[in-house]
């Protein structure tokens, strides 16, 4: 039995459509399209290019139809981000993204008469500028009159399961990062909307993972995707990529490794308590019906930009090279805290390294070696304090630590996250978002008829490398000053 499905996974930096084939036994990938995108400037907003995006997920599939039978399709996105849409269905605008200011600048605002604590209890989300919520609120402090002529809205995976197959839902694993659905209760926070006087018209139901939408519509339904059906996937990409992290075993952590770091534990129910909002633990929905206990950490972003401004200057540096100059240096030197927002938005990263050091009193590092050997430093720092978190609001106890994602590649990193953690790291598929994907897909399928089952197809389509811990000690001394300095962020 040989079975084709397609994968679409969009980061915030690169996109690609993906042939996946199933024999029964294992998974087979190959990347169709890959492309690369970025925001746009408009009008003082950043936006997504979701016409450009589309473009390019239409030539992926149209590529791949051309040679192969494909039985479904499935999306899946980086979460927060959405698109407001008319009673016809149209796209009214590009979505605004993340790291726009206006989504900081309403944070501010909206904090003066919503307490954090309150967004927590009535969410179980991280509360973070990024947040779903913050953009709505900025839209509807500067254009009110735009919900007037909006139907709904859509998460940013959904818009393309809608382009796909002309149908309206929003997927449950990409509405548990927006900051407005009640985690526990399993719906709208109908309250929270209320006092931002955000409509309650435009908040489409809610389906799950899994979900069958019908065949592809349009243009598209030609040659080999005449029959592909549209299968909503774990829909958010860290929840696609948890989907193939084996729970089986001993205790683990997760890091879903890219321009995030998604660090936490599987747990069967939201854990939204006095300790978890005051460590900041988000509880996102995952795949079938669990939660993921995490922290959303900055992941290789800081590294992503660090590289496009040097090759902007003129130094063209591949990861590979940096992390090998990186390795040469010495560790934690110096430090900066990876959650602190003056990293968040795009711009001279390596600048705002060197102006944190100098703030902070550490040595201000100078060449690219050295930002690069600070950055990784701070991150398997924060991978150590929040393992240390959540072992204490959960009771359990972390035996190692597991990565995925495109992170995994950047062998530095592991092996300082041994190094702080004390854990071994155990790292998995590199394209875990996809793989995961396909899985929920097959199991929509009946190919496969449990997670379990996807796990043994997982193990036996890629290959693991473990990291043990090796300066386990040089960590555990920097441990307690790592913690001050994300303590003097929280304070600002």
């Amino acid at each position: 039995m040989h079975l084709s499905l397609a994968a679409v996974d969009l980061g915030a930096e690169s996109g690609r459509v993906a042939h996946v084939e199933f024999d029964g036994r294992s998974l087979s990938l190959n990347i169709v399209r890959r492309f690369l995108h970025s925001p746009e400037e408009v009008a003082g907003r950043l936006r997504w290019n979701i016409p450009f995006l589309w473009s390019e997920i239409q030539q992926g599939l149209r590529s791949l139809g051309q040679t192969t039978e494909v039985k479904s399709v499935g999306v899946d996105t980086f979460g927060v981000d959405y698109g407001l849409f008319t009673s016809t269905g149209e796209l009214i605008e590009n979505p605004v993204t993340y790291r726009e200011e206006p989504r900081r600048r309403a944070f501010d605002d909206v904090l003066k008469t919503i307490s954090p604590e309150t967004l927590y209890r009535q969410t179980g989300t991280q509360v973070a500028p990024i947040n779903t919520v913050f953009a709505l609120a900025a839209d509807q402090a500067l254009r009110p009159e735009l919900f007037t002529e909006t139907s709904h809205f859509l998460m940013l995976a959904d818009i393309f399961h809608h382009m796909l197959s002309h149908t309206t839902a929003t997927e449950y694993t990409m509405v548990s990062t927006s900051g407005l659905f009640d985690m526990v209760e399993k719906e709208w926070a109908w309250d929270l909307i209320d006092s931002l006087a955000i409509p309650r018209h435009i908040f489409p139901n809610v389906v799950q993972p899994g979900t069958r939408l019908g065949k592809i519509r349009g243009e598209l339904a030609t040659g080999g995707l005449r029959e592909a059906e549209v299968i909503i996937p774990a829909a958010h990409d860290t929840a696609s990529a948890v989907v193939t992290i084996d729970q089986r075993g001993p205790a683990s952590m997760f890091i879903s490794s890219g321009t995030w770091s998604l660090v936490g534990v599987v747990t069967p129910t939201p854990v939204v308590t006095d300790a978890t909002f005051a460590l900041n633990l988000t509880n996102e929905a995952g795949y079938p019906d669990n939660i993921r206990l995490i922290r959303n950490l900055m992941g290789l972003w800081m590294v992503q930009e660090c590289r496009r401004y040097w090759a902007e200057q003129g130094q063209v540096m591949d990861y590979s090279e940096l992390a090998e100059w990186a390795a040469k240096e010495e560790p934690l030197v110096s430090m900066v805290d990876p959650a602190d927002n003056a990293f968040l938005a795009p711009g001279n990263m390596p600048q705002r390294i060197q102006d944190y050091c100098r703030q902070a009193g550490y040595p201000v590092p100078e060449s690219p070696a050295q930002i690069i050997r600070t950055i990784i430093d701070s991150l398997a720092m924060s991978y150590r304090i929040t393992a240390e978190d959540l072992q204490s609001v959960t009771g359990q106890p972390i035996d190692c630590v597991r990565v995925v994602g495109g992170g995994i590649n950047n062998t530095l990193l592991q092996q300082a996250t041994a190094d702080a953690t004390g854990l071994p790291v155990i790292t998995g598929a590199t394209e875990a978002t996809v793989l995961g994907n396909a899985i929920v897909q097959l199991i929509a399928l009946g190919e496969l008829g449990s997670t379990a089952e996807g796990w043994d197809v997982v193990q036996d389509s890629i290959e693991e490398r473990t990291y043990q811990p090796k300066n386990h000690q040089l960590y555990s001394d920097k441990a307690e000053e790592f913690r001050q300095l994300t303590k003097r962020a929280s304070s600002k």
